[in-house]
């Protein structure tokens, strides 16, 4: 719809029927493609870019803050566990992790015992799951990785471009609603001065 009313710019100039709202309609057509094809992209480059830059720092930090370890199953729990094991594991569904009841040690030596959850297909006894830790040796929720912060920032770059480009339309549909409703307006107007008289030129009534 966008595209077709900027064609209508050149379709118009010279056009005898043409209105100026005809022309307006199509200005603000063009000035809405404008926005779509240059500002929504620089704008999703802006947020992504700087949403990538703000997930990268908080993905470092968070590294900075916790460390891998190894824990040995004790048994599995009926207990859900917010806190996840197998770290090189990609993200699974709730439904394909197993809560377990594990032993590690802490960094300060200090041996550990709590709830993980982990997708790892070993929980048995006995078998070990890699778990993240904060300094003091309690189970934390795995860190973000560089890789899914980059994506993130990109899905965010691409949502505020599809967004700012559906503002966009939205804007332009209700500027040419009110230009169509000005135009119904106008023509109300002059039907009420003429209206009366229509048909009556010449009879001298």
């Amino acid at each position: 719809m966008t595209v077709q009313a900027v064609l209508g710019i050149r379709r118009w100039r010279r056009n005898p029927v043409c209105r100026a709202t005809d022309r307006h309609e199509s200005w603000v057509a063009l000035a809405a493609l404008m926005v779509m094809a240059l500002a929504a992209p620089v704008l999703g480059w802006g947020v992504g870019s700087a949403t990538d830059d703000v997930l990268v720092r908080t993905a470092r930090s968070q590294h900075d803050r916790l460390r891998p370890t190894t824990a040995v199953v004790v048994h599995t729990s009926p207990h859900r566990s917010r806190f996840a094991a197998d770290p090189e594991t990609a993200v699974t569904g709730e439904a394909a992790r197993t809560s377990v009841v594990a032993d590690w040690t802490a960094p300060d030596g200090t041996p550990r015992t709590g709830t993980v959850s982990t997708s790892s297909a070993r929980t048995t006894p006995g078998s070990h799951v890699r778990i993240w830790t904060d300094a003091q040796g309690r189970p934390a929720t795995r860190p973000m990785d560089t890789a899914t912060a980059h994506t993130h920032a990109v899905l965010a770059g691409i949502g505020a471009a599809l967004l700012a480009i559906g503002l966009t339309e939205l804007i332009r549909r209700f500027v040419v609603w009110r230009m169509v409703q000005g135009r119904y307006e106008r023509l109300d107007r002059a039907w009420a001065e003429v209206g009366p008289d229509w048909g009556r030129t010449g009879t001298g009534s």
